[in-house]
């Protein structure tokens, strides 16, 4: 069997090997209530032609019968808003996760809430994302839960962040609106890495969007003949994540205690941060007792140390009571 993609011909194995070797990038969508986060997803995932016809079908059906976005007019945000109460209030309360892939890269979205109540179900959606999109309706410019949302995201790590200027078609695609909310976002980034030096976003790229019209989403649009950067696809397909692994301060989160027999018992988990060594001595939290690493057992055998992202299981010296959700570190270096 073969396959035609983009004129060149494959085989189905090809096709498949050539698939199973894309990147993934895993992506949040943060920003205020009505900002338009369900409806930009919505358009990237119809635009880019990822529905299958019985979504489209549902789609169009469900957007006459419970839709926001006008009589005849297709109201994207319903491929996420799943919930009940979601569709009658207009608004995202959990955390919904998309998957879809494109010739370049996979993709896996996590739309998150932007209600004020549910932004802890943020974090959620944050806590393994390597690009975040912060939405800003371009009425309204940079708010409080902007800024809130942005703060999250350099907490977590986060190291590319969009900040995409939505609902330019109801300001008339006006580019000193625009250029004016991306000087008052960078003037809030200046001040919040001043204030925490801890803190870093080295990677900021600006969008002028109308998620619901389509402009500057998949397709650069002929309305913002002032905007000379990519379409949102272009740069999410394209833009360099590296994986970055911190050596310096050991963190092993326990996610399973396992005890085949009566002579072991050892904890496993992934490393998080930091090496381990056999012999050191750690630390449990939160109970503050401590122990040395007697032995670091993987499938492959035993190790004398240990580094991220390696899963491992960790034996002890000494029996310490250790459950699944505690931390092991190192005594001398501990979690703030």
């Amino acid at each position: 069997m073969e396959l035609h993609n983009d004129n060149i011909q494959m085989s189905i194995e090809e096709y498949l090997d050539q698939d199973e070797k894309k990147d993934l990038l895993r992506l949040l969508t943060a920003g205020s209530v009505d900002d338009g986060k369900s409806t930009l997803i919505g358009r990237l995932l119809f635009d880019s032609k990822k529905l299958y016809e019985d979504q489209l079908s549902a789609l169009e059906r469900d957007s006459q019968r419970v839709g926001n976005a006008g009589a005849g007019q297709i109201d994207y945000a319903l491929l996420l808003d799943g919930l009940k109460a979601e569709r009658e209030q207009g608004i995202t309360i959990d955390v919904a996760y998309r998957y879809f892939s494109t010739n370049k890269r996979k993709f896996i979205i996590a739309d998150t809430p932007g209600h004020e109540q549910y932004t802890r179900n943020m974090i959620t959606g944050g806590s393994t994302a390597n690009l975040a999109i912060i939405l800003v309706d371009a009425r309204t410019g940079v708010i409080t839960q902007t800024r809130r949302h942005t703060f999250l995201c350099s907490l977590l790590g986060i190291k590319h962040v969009v900040l995409a200027v939505n609902k330019m078609d109801l300001v008339d695609f006006s580019q000193q609106v625009f250029d004016g909310i991306v000087a008052d976002y960078k003037q809030f980034l200046t001040q919040l890495v001043a204030e925490n030096a801890s803190l870093s976003i080295p990677n900021v790229t600006c969008f002028p969007l109308s998620a619901l019209e389509g402009d500057n989403v998949v397709e650069r649009s002929c309305r913002t003949p002032w905007y000379e950067g990519p379409a949102l696809l272009d740069y999410i397909e394209t833009v360099q994540v590296v994986d970055e692994h911190r050596f310096d301060e050991f963190r092993f989160p326990v996610q399973y205690v396992l005890r085949p027999n009566l002579d072991f018992r050892g904890f496993c988990g992934k490393v998080a941060s930091g090496v381990v060594r056999k012999g050191d001595e750690v630390m449990a939290l939160p109970s503050g007792k401590r122990s040395r690493v007697k032995s670091i057992v993987t499938y492959d055998g035993d190790l004398d140390y240990a580094f991220p992202p390696q899963s491992i299981t960790i034996q002890l010296e000494d029996e310490i009571d250790i459950s699944r959700g505690e931390m092991i570190v190192h005594p001398d270096c501990l979690p703030h």
